[in-house]
């Protein structure tokens, strides 16, 4: 029985509706065909450089710094495996970049490579979702007491609740391998959750993640909130202010709390970003 139905089909330019005289299964097949001729290599979480200081205290070159993050994913196979499921590469770095003193260190690297299978939900013939399981490192590639590293099992999941909004979660199993930071957890947190929202012209973005921290409190979490304004209506760059509050900013510095206010430079992807 062919049925006319309206069916979110994500494209490199957002999510499009159209008009489609197919039967459920051949509608699914459709969006799954479209996602697989998306580019094999993307943006994966967001790319940034921003600057800023702290909050709540007077600015100077200790407590002012640099920030920025790279992050990108290579897909390996099409929607072939069992589960329609797609293997990937995933690759994140950040730094925490001192520019305001002598000779600009850096003061921490963080590497984290992940690799995972993602599987595409499809329900009542429209993409409402991905879920991801994977197995990620981080670590900043110091030795000595200096030394911080862990391994994750994670499960994430993001739910597109409209073209405009999204909201994820991410829990993960952790593999606590770093001689200096057993207690990573009480910092870093053990889930994560939060949204993502885009104004209907595109031109503004707004995510807020809470990370909870391994105690029984339960208002006890990391914060990162950010706001974006788009450049140029064709381009995926944005003016971008980020509010990062709690523990665990960066490896080097996981136990120390942090209150940071930055601004500069976001590059996202054209559909919703991945946490």
């Amino acid at each position: 029985m062919s049925l006319t139905l309206l069916v979110a089909v994500i494209t490199p330019a957002g999510a499009q509706i159209v008009n489609m005289e197919k039967s459920q299964s051949q509608i699914a097949d459709s969006i799954r065909a479209e996602l697989d001729n998306r580019p094999y290599f993307s943006l994966y979480k967001d790319t940034y450089f921003v600057g800023g200081t702290v909050l709540g205290g007077t600015p100077d070159s200790y407590n002012s710094d640099v920030k920025f993050q790279i992050s990108f994913q290579q897909r390996l196979t099409k929607s072939i495996l069992p589960g329609h499921t797609y293997l990937y590469l995933f690759y994140t770095q950040k730094a925490i970049w001192h520019v305001f003193r002598n000779s600009l260190p850096f003061h921490d690297l963080n590497f984290n490579p992940g690799i995972g299978l993602s599987r595409h939900i499809i329900m009542k013939n429209r993409l409402v979702g991905k879920a991801t399981l994977m197995l990620e490192h981080e670590s900043n590639g110091k030795d000595g007491t200096l030394s911080r590293s862990w391994n994750k099992i994670s499960i994430a999941a993001e739910a597109y609740i409209s073209p405009n909004f999204m909201a994820h979660a991410k829990y993960w199993i952790p593999i606590v391998d770093g001689k200096y930071n057993r207690d990573i957890l009480d910092y870093s947190g053990i889930y994560q959750a939060g949204f993502q929202a885009i104004s209907n012209d595109n031109k503004w973005v707004l995510d807020m993640t809470l990370v909870k921290r391994k105690t029984w409190k339960p208002f006890n979490f990391n914060t990162i909130i950010q706001l974006g304004y788009r450049i140029n209506h064709n381009s995926n760059q944005f003016i971008m202010l980020q509010y990062y509050n709690g523990y665990g900013e960066c490896m080097m510095d996981y136990k120390q709390y942090h209150s940071r206010l930055r601004i500069g430079l976001l590059i996202r992807p054209r559909f919703f970003s991945d946490f």
